[in-house]
C-alpha cells in the first residue's frame, strides 16, 4: 500500500511593487479598492499613508513601496489598495496596503514553495513565506501578518479604537 502525499492547494493574489511581483494568500484578502482620498495622520511614519473611511470603519493604509524600502512614486491608474485581515496578538485587524498594481489570482500547491533566500543576519526575511516560480521570474510569497502587524500600525489601530469608544 503506497501513501500518496496530500496536496495542499491554495489560492494566491499577486501584485506588483516596482518591477517585483509579490504574492499573498487570498484567505487574508478582504477586498481590493480604487484609491480614494487618504487622510494623512500627523507624525506618523513615512510608510503610513494615512486612513480612509471604509463603509464607516477607519482603515489604516500603508504604502507598501515605502514599507519595503522602495522609492515613493505618484499614484497611477493601476494603483490600488488591498485590504487585508491580519492577526495582531489575538485579534483580527483590517489594514490597507497601497500597491502599484494587482495582477492575478493563481492556485499553487504549497509543496512548490521554495524556501526564502538566506541573506544573512543583517536583513530580515522572516516575512517571506517562500518563493514561487512564475515562468522565468520569481514571486515572493509574503506573510502579511508579519509585515503589517508592526508596532506603528498596532498603535494607530489602538488610537482609532479609542476615538470610536
Amino acid at each position: 500500500m503506497s501513501k500518496v502525499a496530500e496536496q495542499t492547494i491554495n489560492s494566491f493574489l499577486s501584485f506588483k511593487l516596482d518591477r517585483e511581483t509579490f504574492g499573498v494568500n487570498v484567505n487574508k484578502v478582504i477586498e481590493i479598492l480604487e484609491v480614494p482620498h487618504i487622510t494623512k495622520i500627523p507624525k506618523s511614519p513615512a510608510f503610513m499613508r494615512g486612513v480612509i473611511n471604509l463603509r464607516g470603519t477607519v482603515l489604516p493604509v500603508v504604502d507598501a513601496r515605502l514599507k519595503f524600502g522602495l522609492k515613493e512614486i505618484a499614484d497611477s491608474v493601476n494603483t490600488c489598495i488591498i485590504v487585508f485581515n491580519i492577526q495582531v496578538a489575538k485579534e483580527q485587524v483590517m489594514v490597507g496596503a497601497l500597491v502599484d498594481a494587482v495582477q492575478e489570482v493563481f492556485d499553487m500547491d504549497e509543496s512548490q514553495l521554495m524556501p526564502p533566500p538566506s541573506i544573512g543576519g543583517k536583513f530580515r526575511t522572516d516575512f517571506i513565506r517562500g518563493m514561487a516560480r512564475n515562468e522565468d521570474d520569481f514571486v515572493m510569497m509574503l506573510d502579511v501578518d508579519k509585515i503589517f502587524a508592526s508596532e506603528e500600525i498596532i498603535n494607530l489601530q489602538q488610537e482609532v479604537e479609542a476615538v470610536k469608544a
